[in-house]
């Protein structure tokens, strides 16, 4: 694969401006994960505004069926404003109701049944990730992404640099953001 990359100044500022543009990206940062979550080291990040959005990653990034549910990575001092929850969720293992005024706005991430399975996001443990959320809320009113495992259907979640090139190359991803850089197709 042909890459042209850039070194960003600022990371999560412009991934939430790519995200809130209809982009879907991934965000590789820091160490990696243990477990089947993505919980802001290694993730797949989209808007949830867009219930169309769903489809998009399924299809063509996940290459998963259209029924699969992809989860809110949310800043955890707005989670009650927006999901009928009353402590922290961190690795997004419990489904709690959308509160009825986001549904619509939330679109991508609101499960049928009006639930949506939530990470909540801490300045203190992510603060990375924390500010991503926070910029594409200053951008959008949503304190809230679309948050899914950056892998595809059938491998495990990435773990070191070639591997998220090769996603990034054999999947629908518009930018991959490592470390300090952002990485797009060539």
């Amino acid at each position: 694969m042909g890459a042209r990359y850039i070194r960003c100044e600022d990371p999560a500022a412009e991934a939430a401006r790519s995200i809130a543009e209809g982009q879907v990206v991934a965000w590789y940062q820091g160490a990696s994960e243990f477990g089947p979550r993505a919980l802001g080291h290694r993730s797949i990040l989209a808007d949830p505004r867009r219930e169309a959005m769903r489809d998009v990653v399924n299809a063509k990034i996940k290459f998963q069926e259209s029924y699969r549910p992809l989860a809110p990575a949310v800043l955890v001092e707005r989670a009650a404003d927006l999901f009928e929850m009353d402590r922290p969720s961190p690795y997004m293992t419990v489904a709690f109701r959308v509160r009825p005024e986001w549904r619509e706005l939330l679109g991508a991430v609101t499960h049928v049944d009006g639930t949506a399975r939530v990470q909540t996001v801490d300045e203190n443990t992510l603060p990375e990730f924390h500010r991503l959320i926070a910029a594409f809320d200053e951008l959008t009113g949503v304190p809230a992404v679309l948050n899914t495992s950056f892998n595809v259907r059938g491998q495990p979640i990435v773990e070191t640099p070639r591997d998220a090139l090769a996603t990034l190359a054999g999947s629908g991803l518009d930018a991959l953001f490592i470390g300090p850089f952002l990485v797009r197709k060539g």
